[in-house]
């Protein structure tokens, strides 16, 4: 794959898929952290006199949805590029959005609507990425938050264009996960966090060998303390991976790796901000209450370990930190690592939106060497799996 500094785009006309997937509520946009990320790459085509066509999906409409229009986007562009002419149309593959396409002049930019406001781009459909490709001369992947996926406007689309490259963005990315996953970066921490061990249980093999300890946090907590024999409530449990987590548990036995588990939790009756809410040790959860963050004395137990990790990588909050009465373990760990930044040989690394998110509120994003832009992508990077993206390359490549 070649970098976009590796391609002549001078005086073109360039296509760039990005990762405009952003929390919007109320139209106005609550973390602009992805749109700034690929900002470097939209520099550089200006940079070149190139115009631009920018596309991207957001949220997961079924056909047109106007509260995940990117027309939010659109104007949050305008305010950050006041001098250049920023269009926005209301589609991605009519006749009048590829018009505006062809009429763009060098150092302009145009928005299309949400991809996904069409089935044919989650189908790779060919058809489909034709009429995407009349947008541009050059066509640039920078949505590194897709590359784990196959789909029209990172897939196909790739048949139609022989001038074509990776972002700033992707590049990083790609590298800086790599780079982790081949050199020496012990002493190690993982933690993971989020309501699922099924989603990160490949992760978690993976660098069993690699970690010298593992942190568990959310609601997948759960499902180890069930298969250790604790009766937690109604706390979620996946039923069908407890026997999954007995072997994660034999296995960081076998292999001298310390394993910690939540010592408490913050304990309600209701998923609710307004029910009342309590401490409870792990192994007292009454039948009728449900952990929903992890308490005060695990946020100690586990601060104290981050305070010996050459390296931390963290994927998953938690609890239920969208609610306020139950962030305080993800923010105060999102803190603690924070303020490790800076520490001679210390590296953090952090993936998934709903941690990046986290990290965002507490206004601390410049204290972490690395926070990915892309949660499915980053997490089946470091789980060792090879992106969707090299063999759709390898397959188009000239």
């Amino acid at each position: 794959m070649k970098r976009i500094n590796e391609i002549n785009i001078s005086n073109k006309k360039v296509l760039i898929r990005v990762d405009f997937n952003v929390p919007i509520e109320n139209n106005q946009i609550l973390s602009d952290f992805r749109i700034l990320a690929v900002k470097k790459t939209i520099d550089y085509c200006l940079e070149k006199n190139s115009s631009i066509v920018l596309m991207s999906h957001l949220g997961r409409p079924n056909g047109f949805d106007s509260k995940l229009s990117l027309n939010p986007i659109y104007s949050y562009l305008k305010k950050i590029y006041p001098n250049y002419g920023i269009y926005f149309s209301k589609d991605c593959i009519s006749d009048k959005s590829v018009n505006v396409s062809n009429r763009l002049k060098a150092k302009e930019i145009h928005l299309l609507e949400n991809l996904r406001y069409y089935n044919e781009e989650l189908e790779d459909d060919v058809e489909f990425s034709k009429k995407l490709s009349l947008h541009g001369d050059v066509y640039v992947n920078d949505a590194f938050g897709t590359s784990h996926r196959q789909h029209a406007s990172n897939s196909s689309i790739l048949r139609y264009f022989n001038n074509k490259a990776i972002g700033f963005l992707m590049d990083k990315e790609i590298n800086y996960l790599s780079k982790i996953l081949d050199t020496d970066i012990s002493p190690c921490v993982l933690i993971l966090g989020g309501a699922k061990i099924s989603t990160k249980l490949k992760m978690l093999n993976h660098f069993i060998n690699r970690t010298s300890n593992i942190l568990i946090g959310g609601a997948m907590a759960f499902t180890f303390l069930k298969a250790k024999g604790y009766n937690v409530g109604k706390s979620l449990v996946e039923e069908h991976m407890i026997s999954e987590a007995e072997n994660v548990i034999k296995n960081c036995e076998n292999n001298n790796i310390q394993l910690s588990l939540p010592v408490d939790f913050v304990c309600s009756k209701e998923f609710s901000n307004t029910s009342e809410y309590l401490i409870k040790k792990y192994s007292q959860i009454d039948s009728d209450y449900m952990g929903l963050d992890i308490g005060g004395r695990t946020i100690e137990l586990y601060s104290k370990i981050l305070e010996i990790a050459k390296t931390v990588i963290w994927n998953g909050p938690m609890g239920a930190f969208e609610m306020s009465n139950f962030s305080k373990g993800t923010y105060d760990i999102a803190n603690k690592l924070g303020n490790l930044y800076g520490r001679t040989h210390f590296t953090s690394i952090v993936g998934g939106g709903d941690t990046m998110r986290a990290i965002i509120d507490c206004g601390i994003e410049n204290q972490y060497n690395h926070i990915s832009t892309g949660g499915g992508a980053s997490l089946s990077l470091l789980s060792g799996d090879e992106l969707k993206l090299y063999s759709i390359w390898r397959k188009y490549e000239t």
